[in-house]
């Protein structure tokens, strides 16, 4: 058990290391998906999820073209 000194330089640190690791995860996976899926809205993150979500979800549909 630490005491005195040490056990507020531990808060301190614990303090420190949980602020950063807060912050919303929200805008990272609206940075991260890029790619719409036309037919059921689907985000994705490139182009080669988006040939295979059409595989897998609309396989009588055809993926569209590579836009970028």
């Amino acid at each position: 058990m630490t005491r005195g000194k040490q056990k507020i330089e531990a808060q301190r640190k614990n303090a420190e290391r949980n602020q950063k690791s807060k912050g919303s995860q929200f805008e990272a996976r609206a940075v991260a998906l890029k790619v719409t899926c036309s037919i059921c809205k689907v985000q994705l993150a490139n182009s080669n999820q988006l040939g295979d979500h059409y595989a897998s979800k609309h396989p009588k549909e055809k993926p569209p073209a590579e836009s970028s």
